[in-house]
């Protein structure tokens, strides 16, 4: 799981504790200076039997198309045959397993608001602007599909109005 959690998905380890009465070994890590960890892997001789969910997983933001396809080959280097790249309109997702079946998601926020739930296959091979294209054109007749900046708007009106 760390080799999993450092080399695949890019976390660092901050510290390995000694294990807790009851628990085996603990180790911290983490993607950033803000967060002296973001997940702690605790070791257990037998893992709690796990099956992944769209709805039920962690997920990560990161900062393009370009980190999901790097993301993606790093899955298939690892062994990972999980993966399934899913288009959700506000967010172009891939969406995979741990080594103990835990449920991930690695997203990249789009310009847009769309109603959700809402999934669509996502092809990587195509430019960042043909998926973009591909995206607005499958969406732009759906009742809610609006620039996400105009969404932002709406809803902190909404938010302000129940103070």
């Amino acid at each position: 799981m760390v080799t999993f959690y450092t080399e695949v998905l890019g976390f660092l380890v901050t510290n390995r504790g000694e294990p807790i009465p009851g628990m085996g070994e603990m180790v911290f890590i983490s993607q950033t200076s803000d967060e002296h960890h973001q997940i702690v892997l605790v070791h257990s001789a037998d893992p709690a039997p796990r099956s992944f969910m769209l709805a039920d997983h962690l997920a990560f933001h990161v900062d393009s198309l370009d980190n999901l396809r790097e993301l993606s080959v790093r899955l298939v280097d690892a062994g990972n045959t999980s993966a399934i790249p899913i288009n959700h309109g506000n967010a172009w997702s891939v969406y995979f397993t741990d080594p103990e079946g835990n449920g991930l998601e690695c997203y990249v926020d789009t310009p847009f608001h769309v109603a959700q739930p809402f999934g669509d296959g996502l092809d990587l091979s195509k430019s960042d602007a043909e998926i973009e294209e591909i995206t607005r054109a499958r969406l732009a007749s759906e009742p809610e599909f609006q620039p996400f900046p105009q969404w932002r708007v709406a809803m902190d009106e909404r938010l302000a109005q129940r103070n």
